[in-house]
């Protein structure tokens, strides 16, 4: 290595940086990735002000409040695996009847519930499933069904507001099992609300129509549930009306519904059964997990009701962006559903990245502008737009702020553009 970095000396020659390299510093992503990591910074001088932080990254930054750490404290528990732990119990038992459900079964985290649905319902290596091109289980959960499960998946075209072609989805199902060339087509996988599309609402005639076909060649559907709790306010039904047209749901009480950690895998009692010995082969066995076990009890009580509040804070600040001077960006409000917006930037000269940059950051005259300085997390999304998400730790004061700082930058950006002029 030595003789090697010594012979570029000599020879005056460098690694050129590479090509991916050079297009990120110019301000486009060469990740495949939909979201980039990593939380924006801004130093900030000796003595400055207090900066008021307002993370719209993701609603699985929530933190829990004072009720639930007490809840957790004074948890009673026992060992989980042994079946028990009373709170987690509870818990389970409350969640099944909530959804319209024989039994549920509380799991680390969505990703691992998500795997195992698929581990039972496709038993055998080859199985396949059928999924949206851009559903989170296709995308951001590591083709875990190909890496631990042996499932193949084939994608149907993921539409603007989360649903699929019907017609479409019939032609990806499998026929002539046990024909030696094909895989056989177990399960039907839907999200909802829709994740890379902007929090959209499963329309529940797209359900009860995915659920006949589904009957009618004898496959099961589950749900990518993560924020069903989000689609059920925003329908203005309970999560039952909803999950009644899926076999199997997988709900997250970490995100809207403010826990710490944990989801919840819920369907017919046979499913949950060998759903139980998947978790421990993968590792889901928490023992004295009643202590998070506490914290999704009360995310159920009485979290559930307050995603109205992300929902309108996400309106608002969906609207501030049409009304902002100059216009900027671009939103479609018939898809501002829930607490996901998406927007874009319909001036070329300033890059989702660049304005994401700007918005975690503190710049030159804000603080005199606005009183404070203010940082708004954000990220730049697939298709070259912006994602923010609404949460418990975001205010209707906090979402003020936000529209603040956008109308500062905003206004930075057109003062820049006028000097160049």
């Amino acid at each position: 290595m030595f003789l090697k970095a010594l012979s570029c000396r000599v020879l005056g020659w460098f690694p050129r940086k590479p090509l991916c390299s050079r297009y990120a510093a110019q301000g486009q992503s060469s990740e495949r990735g939909y979201y980039n990591t990593g939380k924006p910074v801004s130093p900030r001088p000796v003595g400055a002000p207090r900066v008021q932080v307002v993370d719209l990254r993701s609603d699985t930054v929530t933190k829990p409040g004072a009720a639930m750490r007490q809840a957790m404290a004074e948890a009673e528990v026992g060992d989980d695996v042994m079946g028990e732990d009373p709170t987690v119990n509870e818990l389970q038992k409350m969640a099944a009847e909530m959804f319209g459900m024989e039994a549920s079964l509380f799991v680390p985290s969505g990703t691992m519930s998500n795997l195992i649905a698929v581990m039972v319902h496709c038993r055998e290596r080859g199985d396949e499933m059928i999924v949206g091109d851009l559903s989170h289980l296709h995308i951001y959960e590591q083709g875990g069904s190909a890496q631990l499960a042996g499932v193949h998946a084939t994608t149907v075209t993921t539409r603007h507001d989360g649903t699929f072609d019907l017609m479409q989805l019939e032609s990806k199902i499998r026929h002539g099992y046990p024909d030696p060339h094909y895989p056989r087509t177990r399960l039907i996988c839907v999200e909802n609300t829709h994740n890379i599309q902007g929090g959209r609402v499963l329309p529940l005639s797209f359900l009860q129509e995915v659920r006949a076909l589904a009957d009618c060649y004898g496959l099961a559907v589950h749900m990518d549930g993560a924020r069903v709790m989000n689609a059920a306010v925003a329908l203005g039904v309970p999560p039952s009306s909803i999950l009644q047209h899926t076999h199997t749901v997988s709900v997250c009480l970490s995100k809207g519904l403010g826990s710490p950690v944990g989801t919840l895998l819920a369907g017919p009692q046979d499913f949950i059964s060998r759903a139980v010995r998947c978790r421990k082969a993968l590792g889901g066995g928490m023992r004295q997990a009643g202590v998070l076990a506490a914290a999704g009890k009360l995310s159920l009580q009485e979290m559930i009701g307050r995603l109205e509040e992300d929902h309108q804070n996400a309106k608002t600040f969906a609207l501030a962006l049409l009304d902002c001077q100059p216009q900027l960006f671009s939103v479609d409000m018939s898809a501002v559903e829930t607490n996901i917006l998406r927007f874009r930037i319909k001036n070329s000269a300033l890059t989702t990245q660049e304005f994401c940059a700007r918005m975690g950051q503190v710049g030159d005259g804000e603080e005199a502008a606005l009183g404070q300085g203010v940082q708004v997390l954000m990220y730049p999304h697939y298709e070259n737009s912006i994602r923010a998400v609404w949460h418990l730790g975001i205010s209707s004061e906090d979402t003020q702020l936000a529209i603040k700082k956008m109308q500062f930058v905003a206004s930075q950006c057109l003062n820049k553009q006028v000097k160049a002029q």
